[in-house]
């Protein structure tokens, strides 16, 4: 089989490596000459993990990443909104904080051996034929025909309008600016720490292990704020947002003294993806390009790398391929439809204006973080357990 990847992100890397270990021909296209990850740090739950020792790379994000064991939330004045632990879902059951560049960078190492065709500095602008998928470049170049065509190139894809025209990806009112910071003492070990004042304002701090080209343990902090906020943030008076977070949460203000100015902080924006069935002919897509969220639930790369390793799992054996990628999008949405839902459930509850909402967080959230089957529940969410109907037996978190 030749089998094309567009974008080499979490999903596209993933899915490059397990269908070709399991005899594809693959060519992955990335529009940068230097692939590069994009964004800080990331939480790393069970499914994801399971997926990634499927690629043979679980242990070694393990060794550079960061136990996390529970998540915990609290309001400004210190009062328990939120807790969740891994160990309510099963007991030694954690999550790993990692570094995007190190998972990254783990992905990408293992492309060569596994025999995937590296295409950088091509931009995939059209896709002819979905039947038998024929890939037009910027410069008019053609790539194909091929056998199947993944397309991974995240939440603002170039190509998934051509294949499903209803679509839709509508950017989410709040986004985030983010940054790492080192934290050689460990002071926010295990735990995804979280400050909310209402639902305006959210401030995290996620250890995500030594990072490339460092020894010392570092963290990702993050701060909420409405997307079209970020120009004003990137000029606006820095020392005073210091003291903001200062006055919020002392302990990562003292973190957060740290950054030499906004420049330090990255934006981040979002999407609510909405695209009904994936495929189209001999086409799917994966990851953020088919089922992009806001990222309350943390799950977006333990989604896609599990979209990779299953859809590496349904490669006919000869039979037809358009059949094959309708199967595998269709066993694959009793998984994401339920994080989508809760994803846009959840995201008014931490990221809105006005009291209301964080009233009905605070109300449902502290007595649900206390009571055996609701935080068991929780836990079982926080892990991307969730499915409805088996999972595949070597995926089963």
């Amino acid at each position: 089989m030749r089998a094309a990847v567009v974008g080499c992100g979490v999903g596209g890397m993933g899915a490059s490596i397990a269908m070709a270990r399991r005899g594809a021909e693959v060519t992955l296209f990335e529009t940068f000459e230097a692939p590069r990850p994009l964004g800080s740090g990331l939480l790393l739950q069970p499914t994801g993990l399971r997926a990634l020792d499927r690629l043979g790379l679980g242990e070694a994000a393990r060794s550079v990443g960061a136990r996390i064991d529970r998540l915990e939330g609290h309001d400004a004045r210190g009062r328990l909104v939120l807790l969740t632990q891994y160990r309510h879902w099963r007991e030694g059951a954690h999550g790993i904080g990692i570094h995007r560049a190190s998972l990254f960078q783990l992905l990408f190492d293992a492309l060569a051996p596994a025999g995937v065709t590296l295409r950088v500095g091509t931009t995939i602008e059209t896709v002819r034929d979905p039947a038998r998928p024929v890939l037009i470049d910027a410069a008019g170049a053609e790539h194909g025909p091929f056998d199947l065509v993944v397309v991974a190139d995240g939440s603002a894809s170039r190509l998934r309008a051509q294949l499903r025209p209803k679509a839709r990806a509508p950017v989410n009112a709040w986004g985030a600016v983010w940054g790492n910071l080192p934290d050689p003492e460990g002071r926010f070990a295990g735990v995804l720490a979280q400050v909310y004042h209402r639902a305006e304002v959210m401030i995290g701090v996620l250890p995500i292990g030594i990072g490339p080209g460092s020894e010392a343990p570092k963290v990702s902090f993050f701060w909420s704020l409405p997307a079209d906020q970020a120009p004003a943030f990137a000029s606006g008076d820095f020392e005073a947002w210091k003291a903001r977070v200062r006055q919020l949460w002392p302990a990562a203000g003292e973190l957060a003294a740290g950054f030499a100015g906004a420049h330090a902080l990255s934006p981040a924006i979002y999407r609510d993806v909405s695209v009904g069935a994936w495929n189209a002919g001999a086409c799917v897509l994966i990851g953020d390009a088919a089922h992009g969220t806001s990222p309350q639930l943390g799950q977006g790369a333990n989604l896609a790398l599990v979209d990779a390793v299953e859809l590496a799992d349904s490669l006919p054996g000869g039979g037809e391929v358009a059949t094959m990628v309708a199967g595998f999008q269709a066993a694959r949405r009793r998984h994401t439809a339920i994080y989508q839902l809760a994803s846009r459930l959840l995201t008014p509850l931490f990221q809105s204006r006005g009291s209301v909402w964080s009233a009905v967080r605070d109300w449902v959230f502290t007595p649900a973080s206390l009571l055996p089957v609701l935080r068991g529940l929780g836990a079982a969410m926080l892990t991307g357990a969730l499915r409805i109907g088996p999972w595949p037996k070597d995926l089963r978190p």
